[in-house]
Parts: structure tokens; sequence; C-alpha cells
């Protein structure tokens, strides 16, 4: 199968128009004519995961994250974004990356369901589809009230993770959560005014947790890849569902970060 025509389905379900403004994805790197027998999924684009996507012989690499955000001025070893690109068109891989118009599509609802969010409803609608809004994260009623540490290990268990740093009275009863997977500063606002009583979220600075809690909302921060890999298992799932005649691999799930 073609590349364009495996972006053609990717695309049915997660049009580039959903995406946010800033962001940059589609095809990055590489041929729309290009034949795909074997695709690789990642996280991220880095240097490990080229280096995995071309011994695995992957003809097509999709990541969440895009490897080139900020426009580049030239394209050579001699840099470190440009070294992966030099990398991936040395082997005839091509390059896609699904980011923000996932996270509305796809992250979103992905996360309310891992968390089994009650009700759950979008946490910052960014578009309407469908006549149903859409957005980055969703706030809903967890299956029975708890308290904060206990949320805290209720979010560990379901995500799958080992620690998470929270903001917050441990003691505190908490039954209205919010989740923004990723980098969730920009989340606080709406989960605040949506009534949250807990956010579940990554890359949380101290006055930011400080503040938060100030007006009256936990924060659980899960990290940023912590709240995100599930992308993974998920698009290796869809294309099993929606891509016939394709070997799919996948990265295997490796925390960046450690605590130590």
């Amino acid at each position: 199968m073609k590349c364009k025509d495996i972006i053609d389905i990717i695309e049915k379900s997660y049009p580039p128009s959903a995406a946010l403004s800033f962001d940059n994805v589609g095809l990055l790197a590489g041929s729309l004519q290009k034949e795909v027998k074997r695709v690789y999924l990642a996280l991220d684009a880095t240097a490990e995961v080229v280096g995995h996507a071309a011994g695995d012989g992957a003809d097509l690499l999709i990541t969440h994250h895009p490897l080139i955000f900020s426009p580049l001025k030239r394209v050579t070893e001699e840099d470190f974004v440009g070294r992966r690109v030099v990398e991936l068109i040395r082997h005839d891989i091509s390059y896609y990356a699904m980011h923000t118009n996932y996270d509305v599509l796809g992250m979103a609802r992905l996360s309310g369901e891992v968390l089994a969010l009650e009700e759950a409803r979008t946490l910052d609608v960014t578009m309407e589809l469908d006549g149903q809004e859409e957005g980055i994260g969703k706030v809903g009623m967890l299956p029975r009230e708890m308290t904060l540490r206990e949320c805290c290990e209720y979010v560990k268990g379901r995500m799958g993770l080992e620690t998470v740093n929270v903001f917050g009275d441990l003691d505190m009863p908490v039954r209205k959560l919010a989740v923004s997977p990723g980098s969730g500063k920009s989340a606080i606002r709406p989960a605040i005014e949506k009534g949250a009583q807990v956010l579940v979220t990554g890359d949380i600075g101290h006055h930011d947790g400080l503040d938060a809690w100030e007006q009256g909302l936990a924060v659980v921060d899960a990290g940023h890849y912590g709240t995100e890999y599930m992308f993974i298992e998920d698009m290796r799932q869809y294309f099993r569902a929606h891509v016939k005649g394709v070997e799919v691999a996948a990265e295997p799930v490796h925390f960046p970060c450690r605590i130590v």
C-alpha cells in the first residue's frame, strides 16, 4: 500500500484540520508514493526510535509528537534534529506525525476511558464535529468518591505508572476529575471553570501547581510520557481495524524520565 493511501485512511479519522494552529502535523519527511509494507509506531522520533525503525525494516514511521516543530533552515548531520531527518531519508523511511489532531479526536476520548470517567465531556473545546464538541482532555466523575491519596493510587494503577507528583491535600475527598494528557498547564483554567476537584496531566511546574491548589484545584502530575504513551497501543489497534496488508511494529514502553 502506498504511503498516501495509508495517510488518507488515517486522516479520515484524524484530519489535520483538527490540529491546533501552532502545530505541525502530517507527512514531514519522505515520499507519498513510497510503498509501505511495514509501519513503526512511537511517541517521539528520537534518534533511538529512528534507529529502531530502520533496524525493523520500517517503510513508514508514525509518531505522536512531531520531530520537525520549529522551522529548519538546513538539514545536515551537524544538527541533532537534522541528523534524524537525514537518517530517515538515508533508510528511505517516510515520516508522519499526528499530534494535536489526535489529541482532539483520539487522546481526549481515550484518556477518559482509561480513567473510567462517568458522564465525561470535553474539557477544553476547540472545535465542533458532527454536532459534537471536541477538544483537549475530558472532565467527568470518578466511579466513586475517594481521597486525593486514593485517587493518586487509582491513576497510577489505571495508567500503569510507578509514581506521580501531587499538589493538594491528600486527605481531601474528590469525585470530579479532569484529565489533559501531555503538558497540562493550559488545562488548569478550564478544569477550574468546569468544577473539577483534581486535574490529571503532565509537565506541571512548581508555581503552576501551587497556583492551581490556591484556587482549590488539586493536581496530579503523571508525566508527559505517562499520560500519552497510550497513543502507541491505540494506533496499533487502529491499524489492525482499518489498514489491511501492512505489518505494524511499535516502540516498547520506555519511560524517558526516572526518579532515582
